[in-house]
Order: structure tokens, then sequence, then C-alpha cells
């Protein structure tokens, strides 16, 4: 998808104001409603004339070329957009049976939706779409995402205070998700002012304030930190064992650290839903399942197992939710009902393979190594 992309957030800069080799349509349209004012204040006052109407129709002229000139470059850039998406998605959409037909169905996705814009902060979208839909979403569940966003932007401002205050206020929250988002706050802070003081000591200072208390579970970090002083300035430091400290990193990446927690103590998920299945839909998994479905019709055969796929689907790491296992022995993957089990030589198989293996005794031979054990002594595995 980085294609598409690019192309549609190069789009998006052709819209916006200030972007772009002609001046924007806005602009254009602006300046020459204010000309047609001038010239009907004049005409109203007594004191026009002819060179009042060629400059008149001089300006008209000039300001229709600049749009133009501005729609060719919109134009232009929506038809490199559409090359982009015909070369990511070479084959057509597959037509499906409508799938949210029932009112209940209906209503869960519109609220998705809806969800989905306050989630990232398309707040005057989300107020125009829920009225249209005519769905009804929680008043606090609306403020919640606000003051998400309240904090996010004053996180890429470098302004830690307000996710310190929300950190403390959920600090039992975040230690029993064993979650660093405090320590990574007060680490960002800390290098700020290691990196932007002439010297050590306000650094020092606010490390002895704040980061002491969290030396427990963060001590190797702790020391990297108290270290990375003795490599000062900023372009020593660039080229010392802590390099990593100096990058940009280390600040922005309290951003989505932030909303992931946040989200969490709302029981949301870490991602937002409808931009995975774009990542995952977008990415070649519909184009694989539909190949996949022609090539069965073709050979006239069924896919009967309705919990997996009939082939795999490659995904990112921040998209594999659930390991999965699949036996070494019968090559089927691992079910609630089939749990992976493992025998005390450490191999692991699952739970049918294991049964099939076990002779009349209880005992059973492992397939990979020489080892013997009993049926009874292999562990189901949690993944």
């Amino acid at each position: 998808m980085d294609g598409p992309l690019k192309e549609l957030h190069k789009l998006e800069k052709l819209t916006e104001n200030a972007q772009g080799k002609a001046p924007s349509i806005e602009n254009s349209l602006d300046s020459l409603l204010q000309s047609l004012r001038d010239v009907k204040d004049r005409i109203n006052a007594g004191s026009v004339t002819e060179d009042t109407y060629v400059l008149l129709a001089q300006n008209v002229e000039a300001k229709k070329k600049e749009l133009d000139e501005k729609q060719k470059e919109i134009y232009n850039g929506i038809a490199r957009f559409g090359k982009a998406l015909d070369k990511k998605f070479t084959q057509p959409l597959p037509a499906y049976d409508p799938l949210f037909t029932s009112d209940h169905a209906q209503a869960a996705l519109e609220r998705t939706i809806a969800l989905h814009f306050l989630r990232t902060g398309q707040f005057s979208i989300a107020e125009t779409f829920i009225q249209e839909c005519g769905i009804s979403i929680e008043p606090e569940l609306r403020t919640q995402f606000q003051d998400l966003h309240r904090v996010v932007l004053a996180l890429k401002r470098q302004d830690i205070g307000p996710a310190l205050e929300w950190s403390r206020k959920n600090r039992d929250f975040l230690r029993d998700r064993s979650s660093p988002l405090e320590f990574y706050l007060h680490r960002s802070q800390f290098i700020r002012l290691l990196l932007s003081e002439p010297h050590a000591g306000p650094a020092i200072s606010y490390a002895n304030a704040t980061l002491r208390s969290f030396y427990p579970e963060h001590a190797a970090e702790f020391q990297r930190l108290m270290a990375s002083v003795v490599y000062l300035p900023k372009d020593r430091l660039k080229r010392s064992p802590y390099a990593d400290l100096a990058s940009d990193s280390v600040h922005t990446d309290l951003e989505p650290l932030f909303a992931k927690e946040y989200c969490a103590n709302l029981g949301m998920s870490r991602q937002v839903p409808l931009r995975v299945i774009g990542d995952i839909g977008g990415g070649g998994a519909l184009a694989r399942i539909e190949k996949a479905r022609t090539v069965m019709k073709e050979r006239k055969s069924e896919w009967s197992q309705t919990d997996e796929l009939p082939i795999e689907i490659p995904l990112a790491p921040e998209n594999r939710y659930h390991s999965i296992f699949a036996c070494p022995v019968s090559k089927e993957q691992s079910t609630e009902d089939n749990p992976p089990m493992m025998m005390t030589c450490g191999h692991v198989i699952t739970k049918d393979s294991l049964q099939k293996l076990c002779k009349s005794n209880g005992r059973v031979k492992c397939p990979y190594c020489p080892a013997e054990s009993t049926q009874g002594s292999a562990l189901r595995v949690y993944f």
C-alpha cells in the first residue's frame, strides 16, 4: 500500500492552501470576489471609469487561469492516485452477498465507523456521521477520546505534563501491565534537559527527583542514562554506545505508547480495528483469498473448515494476535479441543497425535527423539 498512500499524501498536500504551484482555489476565488466588491462600491459611488472595467476583465481572466492551473494539478494528482491503485489491485474486486443486512448488523457497523473517526481524532467528521446515521455514542466516551488526542497533541509539542498526569492517576493499572510509560516519559524529559542545557546539572537533578523510584524495575536503562552524561555534547553522544538516546524516536515513540495504554484502560484494542482491516485486506489478504476461492471453484472443491483458511496469509508481526501451532506429526493446526501438548523431552505435538502414539501401557515414544514418557506427564501448552 506504500505506492497508493504516497500518491494520496501528495493529493492531500495539493488540496491544502499553501501547497502546489498555483494559488489555492479558495484564495483565487476570495481575491476575485473582493475585486468585484470593490468595483461594485465604485459604481455605487459614481467613480467608475472605462479603465475600471478593463482592469476587472483582466483580473477575471487572470483568476480563471489560476483556477484552471490548480484544477489541472488536482486532476493530475487524482489520475496518478488512480493509476497507483490499479497497479496495486490488479484483480477486480469480487462480488459478495451483502454482509450487513439486519438492523443489528447495520447499527454495529455504523457504530464501529463512528468510533473509528473519534479514535483517530476526526471529531467533526464523526459528529456529521453520527447525526446522519442517527446513532448514539455515549458522551463520556466522546470526552475520553478528546482527552486522548489532547494528550497526544501535547506530546507532539514535547509537553509531557498531561501524559504524566494521566500516568500518575492510573499508576496501579500501568504497574499491573508492567508498562514502562511513566518511566519513558521521565526519560524523555531527562534527555531533553541533558541535550539542551550547557551542563548536565539540571538533567541529573531531574533524574534524582523523578527517576530514582523507577530504578528497581529499570535498573539497566537507568544506568545507561547516567552513563550517557559522560559522552556529552550531542554530537559525541551520537557516536557513543548510547547513540539511540539521541534519536528522535525516544520522544516520538511516546505517542503510540500512550495511545496504546489509554485505549487498554478503556478496554479497547491497542490498534484501530478498521485500520487493521484495511492493512490486512489491502495488503494482499483479499486477493489471496479470492484467488484460492476461484481455484477451488474451478476444481469443484469446497473448504469444509469454518475456523481456518485453506491458504496461508502472511501477516506483519503487529497483526499476529493468536499464535498458531501446527502439529509436526499430523500437520493439523491445534484447536481448543485438540491443544498442543508438551512431552517431558520438550517436544510438542497435538493431543490427538499424543493419544495415537500412546501404547497400551500408557507410554509414549517421542517421534523426534529417543525419549519415552507417559501420556499423563504431558503438559498442555498455552501460547
